[in-house]
C-alpha cells in the first residue's frame, strides 16, 4: 500500500492512497484525516486503507491524478525525527573531513534527535539565509515506526516498522563543527528535512525489504547530473530493526516515529563525475573528501541558489516506489 499526504492548507494535511504506478490517488479522509492519526490507531484502520487500495488499483474507484508538487512531508510535524548513522563508510569519510577518524562506532549505531515540528515535502524549496553555510544534501532511507516499547526486542522492532520512505537530510556544513565542539550536537546546522511523496508499506517493496534493509540503488543528482547511485542494502552495518532497537534503549517511541538510517554510503574509490555504472555518493563532502583522497583539488561545490537536487530510490526491476524528491536551493538574504 502506497500512501500521501497531500496539501489541503492545514498542518496535517489530508491523508491519501496512492496507486502502484504513482499515477492516481484517492482521498484517504474518510477513514483517517491524517497519515498520524491512521498510525494512532493502525491494526484498526488498516483493513480499511488496504481495501481502499485495492479499489484504487483495480480501479474499481477512478481517484484522480497524483501530483506529487501538492503533497507536504508524509508527517508535516512529526512527534519525533531520529537519525542514525548505519553505513560507517559515510562516517569514516565525514570524520576525515573534521580530521578525527578515532572511534568507528562499528559496535553500537549513533544517532541524533532533529527538528520534527517542520518537515519538508518532496518539492518544497531548501530554504537558507545565506550562500556561504557549506549547504550539502544527504539521501537516507527511513522508517515510519507505530509504538515501541522501552528496550523491545527484535522482535517488537520488526512489527514496529509501518512504513518506509526516502529522505534528504540537508547539511550546514560550515555550522556542523561548532554546534559538535560548542553545544549539545547537531541544531543550527540541521534545517528542515524533506521526504519523499509517498510512503509505502514494507510488504509493498517484495524482495527489495530484505531483513530490515531497503535493497536496491538511491540516486542522486544535482543539476540533472548522476551524484550517487549506492547500494542501500550494502555496508548498513545496522539494520533498521537494530537501530530501533538502540533508539528505545532508554525510552518508549510513540508511533509517527521517523527514524533515518544515515546517509547512505558504499566503499569505492571513485571521484565525480562517475559512469552510468559507478556507485558515487549521497552528498557533496564525501565527494569532496574522495577529491582530497586522490590528490586532486575539492573541486565539487557545495549547493548554491537555485541549484536542483533530485533523490530516488530504485528497486532492481526499475521501479521507484517512493516516488521524487526534487528541491530547489533558495537563498533568503536580509
Amino acid at each position: 500500500m502506497k500512501l500521501a499526504t497531500l496539501d489541503n492548507g492545514t498542518r496535517d494535511g489530508q491523508l491519501a492512497i496512492v496507486s502502484k504506478d504513482l499515477k492516481r490517488c484517492t482521498s484517504a479522509s474518510a477513514i483517517a484525516p491524517n497519515l498520524q492519526s491512521a498510525l494512532d490507531s493502525w491494526s484498526d484502520l488498516y483493513p480499511a486503507l488496504e481495501d481502499l487500495s485495492r479499489k484504487l488499483n483495480q480501479a474499481d474507484i477512478a481517484g484522480k491524478a497524483f501530483e506529487p508538487h501538492l503533497t507536504l512531508a508524509p508527517l508535516p510535524r512529526a512527534y519525533q525525527w531520529i537519525d542514525a548513522s548505519a553505513y560507517l563508510t559515510h562516517l569514516q569519510r565525514v570524520r576525515a573531513a573534521k580530521g578525527s577518524l578515532q572511534n568507528p562506532q562499528d559496535e553500537k549505531p549513533i544517532m541524533y534527535q532533529g527538528g520534527s515540528d517542520h518537515l519538508l515535502g518532496a518539492e518544497q524549496d531548501i530554504e537558507v539565509n545565506g550562500d556561504d553555510l557549506a549547504l550539502d544534501y544527504e539521501a537516507e532511507i527511513a522508517v515510519i515506526l507505530g509504538d515501541v516499547p522501552k528496550n523491545p526486542t527484535e522482535d517488537e522492532a520488526r512489527n514496529a516498522v509501518r512504513l518506509i520512505t526516502q529522505c534528504n537530510d540537508v547539511s550546514l556544513r560550515r555550522l556542523v563543527a561548532a554546534d559538535l565542539q560548542d553545544g549539545f550536537g547537531f541544531f543550527h546546522s540541521k534545517p528542515a528535512t524533506a521526504f519523499g511523496p509517498v510512503v509505502v508499506t514494507p510488504d509493498e517493496l517484495g524482495a527489495a525489504w530484505q531483513d530490515g534493509r531497503v535493497a536496491g540503488q538511491l540516486q542522486s543528482r544535482v543539476n540533472g547530473l548522476l551524484y550517487g547511485q549506492p547500494r542501500t542494502e550494502k555496508e548498513m552495518v545496522f539494520n533498521f530493526y537494530r537501530l530501533i532497537q538502540a533508539a528505545a534503549q532508554t525510552r518508549h517511541l510513540r508511533a509517527g516515529t521517523i527514524l533515518g538510517g544515515g546517509t547512505v554510503a558504499n566503499t569505492h574509490d571513485e571521484i565525480l563525475p562517475i559512469s552510468s555504472d559507478g556507485v558515487g555518493f549521497s552528498c557533496i563532502v564525501e565527494a569532496r573528501m574522495a577529491e582530497k583522497a586522490a590528490d586532486t583539488d575539492q573541486r565539487t561545490p557545495f549547493l548554491k541558489d537555485k541549484d536542483q537536487v533530485s533523490i530516488q530510490f530504485v528497486t532492481d526491476d526499475g521501479d521507484a516506489p517512493f516516488g521524487e524528491i526534487k528541491q530547489s536551493v533558495a537563498v533568503k538574504t536580509a
